[in-house]
């Protein structure tokens, strides 16, 4: 630095003699409390003397005649002394540590940068060759280092912490190389010496800059001065000996640091390090990676990381040998890996043609050989689809072949994931992540494309085919499903993972199938995921993949161990079912029907939808099994779902199977069969009762030769058919004429004639219906009555009135059979409809009533009588004949319509057209009268 920029020529000496002064002053005032300290001793004295050469020199040394080399220094001097008053003080007060500390550190570097820019001592003695106070001068200028050095040390004794100064000491003499380096670095040494004696004596002594320094000492090591690296290397000893003190796994040093407790005597024969280690990266390398911790060794990386984009080409250069040494040797104790991959992408992302590019991939390939888990996940956190700088790093992890099965494994559970699905304790990770959403699956469907087609991996891919198959088919779904409102190239992903995977997997002739069925190009489309499933397992399997029973076990392994999500199980379903129907076309190992029953029985009504649907496929197949009954039975079971969709699947199925089945088997489950389409005869759902009933008539014609079997269901089912005979829904309406046909044709009724449309009337099927119950069915006629009032309380108008018109002919046909009791009951509920609004349901109501009076009042007879009756019905019934007259209760409703003095004539004609075509409409035609 030259002279004339440290003290302005224009100063006076009156202001030169008061600076001079004040450092006279100040010096004062800073010995005092030091002596009274823990300081060492060795500070007081050096200032005590210093204050004596600076008396002699103010005393013999004419001011108007100063050198220009003293004022320099005078001014360095009080300088820095007034930056040691002001840190020495903050040190004594309660500022916050850290603003302390970075407060401090600024006027450290202030000074770093005015002491260490002064002349060396060669020139400072040329100056003051010819000047009488020579030596004084050289005394003062030893001093300035001294006094810099000493400030360091009481830092460091007071906060042990503050060490990390060294570390930002090291990076100030890399920074600049016109410093006084060896000087920077003597003191450096020094002070580390003194930490090394205080780590020593106090190991639990926290030093968490400790990597960081090592990194920065590294760095000098390679100095082209030869003093420098000397003093580096020594720096380095005694910071690996504290490291040593750090690591409770490493036996400690035991060497002494000699008599002396003077921290400027450099005890030189403690050495983990040679003297001359120029240029030998390899030793530093080790020893750092075996002595530092891994959170040291994580810093001592990190720091070398940075270094890579330093503009001195020198520094870059050296930090990048020293980094892959250290990973080559030491990478398994790094512990921040997902971090510097992290970085790694943004150096590569912020500059595509970055100097240091193939030392960044080189630390990829190094890193995943060490933590291939940890690197791959974080490879695959990175933005969908990826960028040059992804591709580039993926690429350089495909080169470490000794981590094949590793990294594709990790691979494989992420590909096992699914996209769009929020994981809280990963969304402040996820930077780089759309929507903070896992879309990792979709980077790994893609990375397939890189790390499949080389040679290691290609070798490790035959081993996990099936699990990479059942993977994508998940993919598949999920992006077909899930994805399909998104990103519309998501799903290219998957395609192409599943292109290299056949290709990488010797199955080209099953890609050359798929592309021959135009599939490939199906995936830039929406596509139902059945549909993809289902083409790509039926393409395997003509083309007899060799790793069908790999494949097979595999996906049976998954199901009999239950998937982690219903997706998961549709998928396997849906793929499973597609092998087995392709490879077993007459009958299946029964071992299988375990699977589906689970399926059918799962919580989630998707998964017993699809399982479901693929039974009724393979139909044919399921039929011929012998325990075939074991699987009818959960089925039987879902007809119970709260999902509609289920029920109607099963019924469904079931019935493509009973078409298959055997007769002799068939009639060991026909009565649970046929007892379990009961309940679903006045479902809520229309398709449902529909189905049930049709498919009940259709039961009832298969087991025709087992009718004996059946009459009893028949007979417990007879009141919803009647009743839903009235319903609004034709479909509902038809099918109960339907059934009813077949039904009172297996008991041999008379009543078919009045079920077909020309002849129908439902007040004659029910008198029909009673009357042929009375000779060979009469005890079911109480259970039928229960049946019917339960009716009386439906919000259909049609369920109402044909259950006051049936329950009026039961209790009619059966009044020998009913207790006073039961009666009873009826009356009362007979009363509740007998207030209803509806005028038609009211005197249908009273009629009834009036029914079960009589009833009554025939049970309140003699004993006498009661059993005399009941003999006369035993041995002579008695045909019951029309109860209600219809069509005067409906001439009897107009006249009061007619009469009512609040209606003018226009709301009369109204309601009498309202009544007349929309509720009662059956009983207007002269035919139903």
């Amino acid at each position: 630095m030259s002279c004339n920029n440290v003290v302005s020529n224009g100063q006076s000496n009156t202001q030169r003699s008061e600076r001079s002064s004040c450092c006279i002053n100040a010096l004062h005032s800073l010995a005092a409390p030091l002596e009274n300290s823990n300081s060492p001793g060795s500070m007081v004295q050096e200032i005590s003397s210093t204050m004596t050469h600076l008396r002699t020199l103010q005393s013999t040394m004419k001011w108007h005649q100063v050198e220009f080399e003293a004022e320099m220094l005078m001014d360095a001097y009080s300088g820095l002394l007034s930056d040691q008053s002001i840190i020495l003080s903050m040190n004594s007060s309660f500022v916050d540590p850290l603003l302390q500390f970075e407060s401090q550190l600024g006027i450290l570097e202030l000074s770093f940068r005015s002491v260490f820019s002064l002349p060396d001592l060669s020139t400072v003695q040329a100056l003051g060759k010819n000047s009488e106070n020579a030596q004084d001068l050289e005394n003062l200028y030893e001093s300035i280092f001294n006094m810099y050095e000493d400030t360091l040390i009481i830092l460091v004794s007071k906060d042990f912490y503050k060490i990390h100064i060294l570390k930002e000491m090291a990076m100030w003499i890399n920074q600049n190389k016109q410093y006084l380096q060896e000087r920077a670095m003597t003191i450096i040494t020094r002070v580390l010496i003194f930490a090394a004696k205080r780590v020593r004596k106090y190991p639990s002594i926290d030093v968490p800059c400790l990597g960081l320094l090592v990194a920065e000492l590294s760095l000098l090591c390679s100095h082209k001065k030869p003093s420098v690296v000397q003093l580096a290397t020594t720096g380095m000893n005694y910071v690996l000996y504290i490291g040593i003190c750090q690591n409770s796994n490493i036996e400690k040093h035991r060497s002494s640091f000699g008599e002396t407790d003077n921290p400027r005597v450099i005890a030189s024969e403690f050495e983990l390090l040679p003297k001359d280690i120029q240029g030998d990266r390899n030793k530093i390398a080790k020893s750092v990676g075996q002595i530092l911790l891994p959170t040291f060794l994580t810093d001592f990386v990190w720091t070398l990381l940075k270094k890579l984009s330093s503009p001195d080409d020198e520094t870059a250069s050296e930090a990048a040998s020293l980094l892959t040494l250290t990973l080559e040797y030491h990478a398994q104790k790094i512990t921040m890996v997902s971090k510097i991959v992290d970085d790694i992408y943004e150096q590569l992302t912020w500059n595509s043609s970055h100097t240091m590019k193939d030392v960044l991939l080189r630390v990829i390939s190094l890193l995943i050989r060490a933590s291939p888990k940890k690197v791959i996940f974080q490879l695959m956190e990175f933005p969908v689809p990826a960028d040059k700088a992804l591709l580039l790093m993926w690429q350089a992890a495909s080169t470490e072949s000794s981590v094949a099965p590793q990294v594709l494994k990790t691979i494989l559970s992420i590909l096992k994931g699914k996209p769009g699905e929020l994981e809280e304790t990963l969304v402040e990770r996820r930077r780089f992540s759309l929507d903070a959403t896992n879309l990792m699956p979709v980077a790994a469907s893609q990375a397939l494309c890189t790390f499949l087609p080389v040679n290691s991996y290609r070798k490790v891919v035959t081993k996990l085919f099936p699990e990479f198959l059942m993977a994508l088919m998940l993919q598949l779904f999920y992006c077909s499903q899930l994805l399909k409102d998104t990103a519309k190239d998501r799903p290219l992903y998957v395609r192409d993972g599943l292109k290299v995977l056949l290709n990488c997997s010797g199955l080209e002739e099953v890609h050359d199938a798929l592309e021959k069925k135009n599939f490939w190009d199906q995936f830039s489309q929406v596509m139902d995921h059945q549909y993809g499933i289902q083409v790509i397992a039926k393409t395997l399997s003509e083309c007899n993949f060799p790793q069908f029973p790999e494949t097979l076990h595999y996906v049976y392994k998954i199901a009999v161990e239950g998937p982690r999500r219903s997706e998961d199980s549709i998928v396997t379903i849906i793929f499973f079912a597609e092998l087995l129907n392709n490879f077993f076309k007459e009958s299946l190992p029964e071992e299988f029907l375990v699977l589906f029953r689970n399926w059918i029985n799962d919580s989630n009504p998707s998964v017993s939808k699809m399982s479901l649907q693929k039974i009724a496929s393979m139909a044919p197949v399921f039929s011929k099994i012998e325990s075939v009954c074991n699987l009818l039975l959960p089925i039987l079971d879902a007809f119970l779902s709260k999902e509609h969709t289920v029920i109607i699947r099963a019924m469904l199925t079931l019935r493509n199977i009973l078409n298959k089945l055997d007769k002799a088997m068939y009639s060991t489950v026909c009565v649970r069969i046929a007892s379990s389409y009961c309940p679903l005869m006045d479902h809520v759902n229309g398709c449902i009762q529909c189905m049930a009933i049709r498919h009940f008539g259709e039961l009832l014609v298969d087991m025709n030769q087992y009718k004996w079997m059946l009459n009893h269901i028949i007979l417990g089912s007879l009141v919803p058919m009647i009743l839903f005979l009235e319903s609004t829904e034709t479909r509902i309406a038809n099918a109960c004429r339907y059934t009813l046909t077949i039904c009172v044709s297996q008991l041999k009724w008379s009543t078919s004639y009045l079920l077909q449309e020309e002849n129908y009337n439902f007040e004659s099927v029910v008198l029909s219906i009673c009357n042929n119950l009375l000779p060979s069915y009469e005890s079911y006629i109480t259970d039928l009555i229960s049946d019917t009032l339960g009716f009386l309380g439906s919000s259909r108008y049609f369920l109402k009135r044909g259950a006051i018109i049936l329950v009026g002919y039961l209790g009619k046909s059966g009044a020998h059979l009913l207790l006073r009791d039961e009666v009873d009951v009826m009356i009362e509920v007979i009363e509740r409809v007998a207030r209803d609004e509806d005028p038609m349901n009211k005197r249908l109501a009273e009629i009834t009533h009036k029914l079960f009076k009589e009833i009554a009042y025939q049970i309140a007879s003699s004993t006498i009588k009661q059993t005399f009756r009941r003999w006369v019905k035993m041995f002579h019934t008695k045909k019951l004949k029309p109860i209600y007259d219809l069509a005067n209760i409906i001439k009897e409703i107009m006249e009061d319509l007619e009469v009512s003095a609040e209606d003018s004539p226009v709301d009369l004609a109204n309601k009498k057209s309202e009544y007349t075509f929309e509720n009662h409409d059956l009983y207007l035609t002269s035919d139903h009268v």
